[in-house]
């Protein structure tokens, strides 16, 4: 079976009728709070963006984009979105939205290189949310404040959904516990990144790994990141460096850390190329979005993503994705599913 965790005894504590209206609550009560908090607007985004143009999203630069000819543009190649990280900070500029605030969007992709688990889908949905910033918001406190706000607009749909299921209860801590990737992997120097994150997920629950993308002590990165749009080379002042990270919940009913959200201050003109460089990818200085940073035609920004289903599986107490949204599985995946009590949309 493809990676599928069955939880003991599994029982979802709502119907599907009650799961589809407990989704529309938790997406509604989420953008709302997060657009307040965040001070964004929200803005119309695209699905699908030209091939060539450097705005798609390279992810960690090794998966397929789904790719179409389109014959009104004499079959140029379009390619579906893996994420909007550079879509939206052009968008600031456009919308020439002053520092302080930002815009919002939903961002739908086609990921056919996933795979499929309780957590994973080739179905993406998230909130995709940038906002201006100033250069003295360049640093690791501003960036924790961002964090600290996201939570609590987290902490406040979990109390929601409380209120409207009592018997889904509040488990999320009264704080998120920062640590940097160098500090995870002094604490545990034997375990594998993943392994590091289930040891400090169990322990405080909630927590925000600072710095991926870059190389760490041993040689090797935590996770992998694009060079051109999170900025995970300028030093932190502590000895660290990187100014982006994940946002990571102890997941109970997996018994597994579950990350909602990755996000970070991203690159300026002098962190895109020092890291295009490292990752011999500069060649891409020649591309569209690339040359309007070097130029200085984009605004300074923070940005990130929040998966809008990962958020539902987490708040409904759900043992799979499927549970939340409408997608694709293997045979496997939904006969076992099927015989454990987890019904798939």
């Amino acid at each position: 079976m493809n990676s599928l965790i069955i939880p003991p005894n599994y029982k979802s504590p709502l119907n599907l009728k009650q799961t589809e209206q407990a989704i529309k609550l938790i997406k509604d009560s989420f953008e709302r709070n997060i657009t307040s908090e965040l001070r964004l607007r929200r803005v119309t985004a695209p699905l699908f963006v030209l091939k060539g143009t450097g705005i798609n999203d390279d992810l960690n630069g090794t998966e397929r984009k789904v790719t179409f000819p389109v014959k009104a543009l004499g079959d140029q190649q379009a390619e579906v979105v893996n994420s909007l990280a550079k879509w939206k900070r052009m968008a600031l500029a456009e919308y020439e939205i002053a520092p302080g605030y930002g815009v919002l969007t939903d961002m739908n992709a086609i990921r056919p290189d996933e795979d499929l688990d309780n957590l994973h889908s080739i179905y993406v949905d998230q909130w995709d949310w940038e906002r201006s910033i100033t250069a003295e918001n360049r640093n690791i406190d501003f960036l924790k404040t961002i964090v600290r706000k996201i939570y609590e607009v987290l902490k406040r749909t979990e109390f929601i959904v409380s209120e409207n299921y009592p018997q889904i209860q509040q488990v999320l801590p009264e704080e998120i516990t920062f640590i940097h990737s160098e500090d995870l992997l002094k604490l545990y120097p034997n375990k594998t990144p993943k392994e590091r994150e289930a040891e400090v997920c169990k322990q405080h629950k909630a927590v925000f790994v600072i710095g991926i993308g870059s190389v760490l002590a041993n040689g090797e990165k935590h996770d992998g990141r694009a060079p051109d749009y999170d900025d995970w080379s300028t030093p932190t002042g502590d000895g660290h460096v990187g100014l982006n990270g994940d946002i990571l919940l102890w997941n109970d009913v997996l018994g597994i850390p579950y990350e909602i959200s990755s996000m970070g201050i991203r690159v300026d003109a002098k962190a895109m190329e020092a890291q295009l460089r490292i990752e011999h990818a500069e060649d891409r200085k020649n591309l569209l979005f690339h040359k309007k940073l070097l130029n200085g035609e984009l605004p300074l920004s923070i940005g990130g993503g929040i998966g809008q289903s990962r958020i539902c599986m987490y708040l409904l107490r759900k043992a799979h994705i499927g549970e939340v949204q409408s997608s694709l599985w293997d045979e496997e995946t939904k006969q076992g599913c099927k015989k454990h009590n987890i019904q798939l949309i």
